[in-house]
């Protein structure tokens, strides 16, 4: 099960990325694809292929609906992901309030099973608040991908 930490006190914070990218896109509903997509190419150009590869596009995906379902309706979504010799980190960060909480709905409900998702398959993640100054947050998670 991920672990929850606050970003500033991750040990990731002092690793070395051979890749280092964001992309931007608008909080609309094709942004959960568009990010999905550019998220993988770039995981798989640095390398990263198979299953890694595919939980990173799932869990991105939930990431971003998250941020476009509860952030501004007008508002930007980035998506920042990271690559080093062992790990994958994606931080999805928007501009709305509230603080992402894990939800176990009925089995009949049709959503809320995104950040569980996120908890079951990342080796960590966590929130933490926009150090810009701007309202808003990063939810990250990381994977392993050492053999």
């Amino acid at each position: 099960m991920g672990d929850v930490r606050d970003l500033r006190s991750a040990a990731s914070l002092r690793r070395e990325w051979r890749v280092d990218d964001e992309v931007v896109v608008r909080a609309e509903r094709s942004a959960p694809r568009a990010a999905r997509h550019w998220v993988m190419r770039t995981v798989a150009e640095s390398g990263v292929t198979g299953a890694v590869n595919q939980v990173v596009e799932l869990l991105t995906g939930e990431l971003v609906s998250n941020a476009v379902l509860h952030g501004p309706s007008d508002g930007l979504v980035h998506v920042h992901v990271s690559v080093g010799e062992r790990t994958v980190r994606v931080g999805v960060t928007d501009d709305g309030g509230g603080h992402p909480t894990v939800s176990h709905p009925e089995p009949t409900a049709p959503s809320g099973r995104g950040l569980a998702l996120v908890e079951a398959l990342a080796e960590s993640w966590g929130t933490t608040a926009r150090a810009d100054g701007h309202p808003g947050k990063t939810v990250w998670f990381e994977l392993d991908i050492a053999d």
